[in-house]
């Protein structure tokens, strides 16, 4: 394998030097990606204890889980046809409003509460759904055109590296948005009250991002979301995907359903089950605003270990770079749900918890290198389109067990349902996609 590349090394702050250079399109497209993320980071992830305290179950709140699964696998195409239809630049624009009016009704579901329609009665966190369609909007551009257009820049063997600078670039976005929810969250007496002052600092991040977009982006030739046929392109694709892919794909879906069957719950876990805030340093946090300080310890060690890992991956391989990300996946939801109620131990959980990205871009190489180089976006949108297509029931499921209170003896062993059911087995699906890939998955040639 070739290592004497320095004339096509990957420059982890080359995204960086075009912003700060005020390049127009890599400055406003910069700008409405770190806005969006923003936004979208220190409002997801409190969603579902937001809900919680509006009055959902925990099958409500799986179900929320599901449906942005749902959101996610699907909005991808149709967001191509809209594309077709107005013009990425008006495309653009129109999905970046529906994602600012969808913070705004996540603000307004605690205003509103509870509305009676006729015989019906309508609760409060059903308009938390109405918004998460609307939220997700901007999400579902650009996927697979930024993994072709990374593929085309990068050579085969410096793909992780590549991958990289752009992942490192996208993650700021949710290191710093936790750690704004956490001061302001800190700040309020209230997790609602906060929460829907950081709900109206997304708002006019949006709205801010939304009007520099439109009126400084200049789309040029795009043709972003042109080339789908439908269904049977689809159907070709997956039958014309990459040998090497397959083994992957399989491990990959076992592995994000076993964490889609808990991930809405790690902020309930923190708030409500083990209910740890944090004090020390002249500072005392309530919960909840701890848990915005556990997710930024988490994206800083995610941001600090994906180029050394990437790096390490050119000379041990793709593989175990993948496989390092998919165990981490795999073994924190048994750790977080028995973790003692104790702020180091969290801040440690965390930050390991952050390693399941140093994988990522070894993940995103192994998914894109082996195929044609002028069909990466298409091989990349069907994988994700399967994947998270196979995702969707997760959390529906994991938030069934998580809220129910049977008991059945199995083996003369005692199950009992609730939060310990519910990790444990996201565990044991996840440590059976991490065995399997072991066993099965392949290297991209290019590394081995």
């Amino acid at each position: 394998m070739a290592t004497d590349h320095a004339e096509d090394d990957v420059d982890l702050l080359d995204a960086f030097r075009q912003f700060f250079a005020l390049e127009r399109d890599v400055l406003v497209l910069s700008l409405s990606m770190l806005a969006f993320s923003l936004a979208f980071q220190m409002t997801s992830r409190y969603v579902p204890e937001y809900m919680r305290l509006l009055g959902a179950s925990a099958g409500v709140i799986g179900l929320y889980g599901s449906v942005g699964n749902l959101i996610s696998a699907v909005y991808p195409y149709p967001g191509g046809a809209v594309s077709d239809r107005l013009g990425s630049r008006f495309a653009l624009t129109a999905f970046a409003v529906l994602a600012t009016v969808g913070f705004g009704v996540w603000y307004l579901a605690a205003v509103v509460g509870t509305v009676a329609v006729g015989p019906l009665t309508v609760p409060a966190w059903a308009f938390v759904f109405v918004g998460l369609f609307l939220a997700q909007a901007w999400k579902s551009f650009g996927l697979g055109a930024t993994f072709a257009i990374v593929k085309q820049s990068v050579p085969p063997e410096r793909l992780a590296m590549g991958f990289a600078s752009t992942e490192v670039f996208r993650r700021l976005g949710f290191l710093v948005g936790p750690l704004v929810a956490a001061g302001l969250l800190a700040v309020s007496a209230t997790f609602v009250g906060g929460f829907q002052l950081v709900l109206l600092v997304a708002v006019a991040c949006g709205a801010v991002a939304t009007v520099a977009q439109h009126r400084l982006y200049d789309a040029g030739e795009d043709t972003l979301g042109k080339s789908f046929e439908g269904l049977q392109q689809v159907l070709g694709d997956l039958r014309g995907m990459p040998a090497t892919l397959r083994p992957l794909l399989v491990a990959d879906t076992l592995v994000r359903f076993a964490n889609g069957m808990v991930y809405v719950f790690f902020v309930i876990v923190v708030t409500d089950f083990l209910s740890v805030g944090f004090s020390g340093f002249g500072l005392s946090l309530r919960p909840d605003a701890f848990f915005g300080v556990l997710l930024g310890v988490e994206m800083v060690v995610a941001i600090l270990s994906m180029a050394p890992v990437s790096k390490l991956a050119e000379y041990a391989g793709l593989k175990p770079a993948v496989a390092l990300g998919f165990s981490v996946y795999a073994l924190f939801p048994l750790v977080l749900i028995y973790a003692p109620a104790d702020q180091w131990i969290l801040l440690l959980l965390f930050a390991y918890s952050g390693l399941r990205f140093a994988g990522l871009p070894a993940h995103k190489a192994l998914i894109v290198g082996p195929a044609e180089r002028d069909a990466g976006g298409r091989v990349t949108g069907t994988y994700y389109l399967v994947r998270n297509t196979l995702v969707i029931p997760s959390a529906a499921l994991g938030g069934w067990l998580y809220g129910s209170e049977w008991v059945v003896g199995v083996a003369g062993t005692t199950v009992r349902a609730g939060p310990e059911l519910a990790f444990g087995l996201a565990t044991a699906v996840g440590s059976v996609g991490v065995a399997y890939f072991l066993v099965f998955g392949e290297e991209f040639e290019a590394y081995a």
